[in-house]
């Protein structure tokens, strides 16, 4: 039977529409560790947001944003998203330009996702008692001159202690769970799951009733000099994320993940990372992060000159030549400021 010639027109104007619709979008290469923490991508990735930019996004992973730093800087990726550890700035005084450009995690009050934990037995027995029974313990964070490492340091100033009054030994945050297991360490910095998973599995608690380091910024998104060149599509793909953010705020209540819309965020959290278990997301204490994009530039700081103290940078940069907040900003005044839902 054949089609009436109107028909076919009409056929090929809609394929045609449809592959310009296509070649519209633009390619942007998204580097991510696939934790909780990529959020921000993933709900921007799952609920179009992207695509209602004109921006088509490739995540890959990585094992960490460390691994980042050179495709970022020859151009293989537009955006990374990850921990701000020594390397980064160490990078880019080596001439890797980046910007860290919005918050990808951080703690507060309530949503502390990373934090101190303590072998269960060791507290038990009254060997651990507050944050100066540290002195002497094999401590565990995940590697040298990361955010765990100066979360660490926090908690041992609180005691009056220095970091050297503890034995720090580097590991992944998966990993702390065996070691607590075999008691091959006492004490850890680590992260969700590791965090929930520990405690529920009896090995171990958390070390203070108090926030360990209130407002430190863990995680945040990088762009890459070439991208922020590209000023128009970089600006699109921050107000994606940032519209993403938001409905992530949303969906927190009291310490959880149980808020209005909490069900598809963990949907889609369920979707996009390795935890295939909703009950999971759950129980997990979530991570913070700032609706409005903005990092935590006093929490970076003070990692730095923890990092320059111990001549992992050389502080020949300043945080302020690597943090760009204007992305965020003009995100901000296209959306207006954030208005919670609960």
């Amino acid at each position: 039977m054949k089609l009436p010639l109107l028909r076919l027109v009409a056929l090929g104007a809609a394929a045609a529409a449809s592959l310009s619709v296509a070649s519209a979008q633009t390619a942007v290469g998204v580097g991510m560790t696939n934790v909780s923490s990529d959020a921000g991508f993933f709900i921007a990735d799952k609920k179009g947001y992207f695509r209602d930019e004109g921006i088509a996004v490739t995540m890959t992973p990585f094992a960490s944003a460390a691994k980042m730093i050179a495709p970022l800087g020859t151009g293989q990726l537009e955006v990374g998203g990850g921990t701000v550890a020594a390397g980064l700035y160490n990078a880019v005084e080596r001439g890797i330009n980046m910007k860290i450009v919005a918050d990808k995690a951080s703690v507060k009050d309530g949503y502390e996702y990373s934090t101190l934990l303590v072998r269960k037995d060791l507290v038990d027995s009254g060997r651990y008692r507050s944050l100066a029974d540290l002195k002497g313990m094999n401590v565990a964070t995940g590697a040298q001159g990361s955010g765990s490492e100066s979360s660490l340091n926090e908690a041992l100033k609180k005691a009056g202690l220095k970091f050297g009054d503890v034995n720090v030994v580097y590991m992944g945050f998966p990993e702390m769970l065996a070691a607590f297991k075999n008691k091959g360490i006492d004490a850890c910095i680590t992260n969700e799951p590791t965090v929930t998973r520990a405690i529920q599995g009896g090995f171990a608690v958390r070390g203070s009733k108090d926030t360990i380091y209130p407002g430190q910024q863990t995680a945040v998104v990088l762009f890459s000099d070439e991208f922020i060149k590209q000023r128009a599509v970089a600006q699109k793909f921050m107000n994606a994320y940032i519209r993403a953010l938001r409905d992530y705020n949303d969906a927190l209540k009291d310490g959880r993940l149980a808020g209005p819309g909490a069900d598809g965020i963990i949907a889609i959290l369920n979707e996009y990372t390795n935890i295939k278990d909703p009950a999971a997301y759950r129980a997990m204490t979530p991570f913070a992060a700032n609706p409005d994009g903005h990092v935590n530039a006093a929490s970076l700081k003070n990692d730095f000159e923890f990092f320059r103290e111990r001549n992992l940078v050389s502080g020949r940069i300043t945080v302020d030549q690597v943090v760009d907040n204007s992305f965020a900003d003009e995100a901000v005044r296209k959306l207006g400021k954030y208005q919670p839902k609960n």
